[in-house]
């Protein structure tokens, strides 16, 4: 039987993909009593103009904010108060005015073992919120779980572009290992 990646080693190698784009900051020992390992922001603005900048002809504003959570266990409980976490703290950082298209809210647990019900939570969140009728944009949450001991990515439909980043980690993450122990 193969052995299982540790979560410092996939928390270690996410952050190594994330860095290129996103501004991290990392939690020793979490935030406010969560497992909080590491919070990312993205930030892209955009914008078409005709000759002169003062001549836009229009801009956009797009935002993810991406919550890592490292866990021995992911429980159906502990799951729900870090996805409550990250959305109050993520809507506090949006701002929906003109030129905002979107903004994704991404809580991504690291876990070793994941409950059935757990697993069942995460993947049928569907939170989508759209500000003055779409005129300033909208968000949504995209949930994601590595659960390390099984190598297997979950995620909600709505993040479903990020299994595959994270299958791509976990696949890194089983390299360097197989590579360290021949």
């Amino acid at each position: 039987m193969k052995e299982a990646v540790s979560r410092a080693q996939v928390l270690t190698r996410m952050l190594k993909g994330y860095q290129a784009y996103f501004d991290i900051e990392q939690y020793e020992d979490g935030k406010n009593g969560l497992p909080l390992a590491a919070h990312c922001r993205f930030y892209v603005h955009s914008e078409k103009y005709v000759l002169v900048k003062k001549a836009k002809l229009w801009d956009a504003d797009s935002n993810e904010y991406v919550y890592i959570f490292s866990v021995p266990e992911l429980t159906k409980e502990l799951y729900e108060i870090c996805k409550n976490y990250a959305y109050e703290d993520g809507m506090k950082l949006i701002d929906p005015k003109p030129g905002h298209m979107y903004s994704y809210i991404t809580p991504v647990f690291i876990c070793d073992t994941c409950t059935p019900e757990a697993e069942k939570a995460l993947k049928r969140c569907r939170i989508y919120k759209s500000f003055h009728f779409s005129w300033y944009g909208w968000m949504n949450v995209h949930t994601a779980a590595v659960v390390c001991k099984e190598s297997r990515v979950m995620t909600n439909r709505m993040g479903r572009g990020n299994a595959k980043f994270m299958k791509n980690i976990l696949s890194s993450c089983k390299e360097k290992k197989e590579g360290e122990n021949t």
